[in-house]
Formats: C-alpha cells, sequence, structure tokens
C-alpha cells in the first residue's frame, strides 16, 4: 500500500509511511528519499510560541546528537509557517532558560504545514481535540520507511523524550537479535527470549534454564541484553 500526502488514510504500525515534500526550517526535505537507511522520528506540536511545545523542542535539541547515534533523524512539525517557526526557534536560543538548557539551537527540521497536508496523511489533526491545532504525536520510521511506533499526546501534556528514545533503542535491539523487551526494559538489562513453538521446544529450553538463559517457565525466559 502506498500513502501520499494528499490521501486520508492514517498509517498504521507497520505501513509505509506516507510520502512528502516539505519546506523546513533546514531547507526543502522529500520524505523518505532524503532519510534512506535512517530511522526518522516525526513528530507533531500545536502551535509555534506554545510553553510546552518550547520545553519539548529544548529537550528534543539537547539529546539530537543521542538520536544521532542510533542512526534517527529528527523532524519537527505544526500547522504554522516557515517565518512563525524561524522566529519561535530564535526566542529558544536567544531567551529561553529551561531545567539548565540554555542558547538552545534546534537544528532538525521543523516543517512549516499550513495547508495541513502532512498533517492529514499521518492523522495529527483530531477534531475532538482541535480543528485547526496538530496533536502531539509522535511516528518512528524505521530504515525501510515502515511505520513501527505511533504515540498520542493530548495538547495540554508534554512527551517524555527519554520514553522515546528507550522505545527507539528497544525496537531496534529486537530488530538486530530477534528479542523481545519486557516492561520498564533499558539497556543493559535482560531481554526476553522468543517463546519455543513446540512442546519439545519447551522441554529443551527449560532443560537449558540456567545457562545461558534463565527461565521463569517455559513461555517466559530471559538473557542478558545483546546489545550491551
Amino acid at each position: 500500500m502506498e500513502y501520499s500526502a494528499a490521501t486520508n488514510n492514517l498509517p498504521l504500525i507497520g505501513d509505509p509511511a506516507p510520502q512528502f515534500k516539505a519546506l523546513t526550517t533546514q531547507g526543502p526535505i522529500d520524505f523518505p528519499k532524503d532519510y534512506k537507511h535512517k530511522w526518522v522520528i516525526l513528530f507533531s506540536h500545536p502551535a509555534d510560541f506554545t510553553p510546552v511545545c518550547t520545553t519539548e523542542f529544548m529537550t528534543f535539541a539537547t539529546m539530537q546528537e543521542d538520536f544521532k547515534a542510533l542512526n534517527c533523524a529528527l523532524i519537527g512539525l505544526s500547522i504554522d509557517s516557515h517565518f512563525s517557526h524561524i522566529a519561535w526557534l530564535r526566542t529558544i536560543k536567544e531567551k529561553i532558560e529551561y531545567k539548565g538548557m540554555k542558547n538552545v539551537e534546534v537544528n532538525f527540521p521543523v516543517i512549516a504545514d499550513l495547508k495541513m497536508e502532512v498533517a492529514k496523511a499521518f492523522g495529527m489533526l483530531q477534531p475532538s481535540a482541535s480543528d485547526t491545532q496538530a496533536v502531539r504525536a509522535v511516528f518512528i520510521m524505521d530504515p525501510k520507511s515502515k511505520v513501527r511506533a505511533i504515540l498520542y499526546y493530548p495538547l495540554s501534556n508534554g512527551r517524555n523524550m527519554e520514553e522515546i528514545k528507550r522505545l527507539l533503542t528497544a525496537m531496534q535491539r529486537s530488530d538486530a537479535h530477534q528479542i523481545a523487551t519486557p516492561a520498564n526494559w533499558q539497556p543493559g538489562e535482560d531481554v526476553i527470549v522468543p517463546p519455543p513453538g513446540s512442546c519439545g521446544a519447551a522441554k529443551d529450553r527449560m532443560d537449558q534454564s540456567g545457562k545461558d538463559i534463565h527461565c521463569l517457565d517455559w513461555f517466559l525466559c530471559l538473557k542478558k541484553d545483546p546489545g550491551k
């Protein structure tokens, strides 16, 4: 299935991400063409010059190198003009200090989406919340431009960027090592081995417990984080 910014279909986990071209604070971008072989986090915010959004952008900007180290690019979006974005980002750098962050320069691209084409393609507009503002949506796309995770937050509450980074790390670990991660998993902690597919395999798994893996029962076995 292929999407474009003109469709009303909303991407779901596993779908190809909608394709789009847009003007940003870092120049024009062509997605996904410009992001081959990279993970991408596309996140929307309701409006420029708003307090919650300002804290989010400052936090994302200070973590940009962390995401870059994970082969992940950041892209912001709101239904504001290109000039509004520039003025807001300059204000953040020149005037705002928050939680020890100051002189913060936002170097990732921020999309000017006045026609709401990208926001509509990604389902960032939810009429019950607002007709003219994008909710706090987060889409994580993998290097094949497939949607891998979707997070929605209400307009009033800021996102946890450390959780977004943790989720990205967990998905990368799962892809690389065919494992799963348990609740509240953090890098370096034990990971889950996929459950066996037969009775014989289940018995073998239990017999192996205590060696390279530790089984709480046949269906729930853990091993050390292979990416540590």
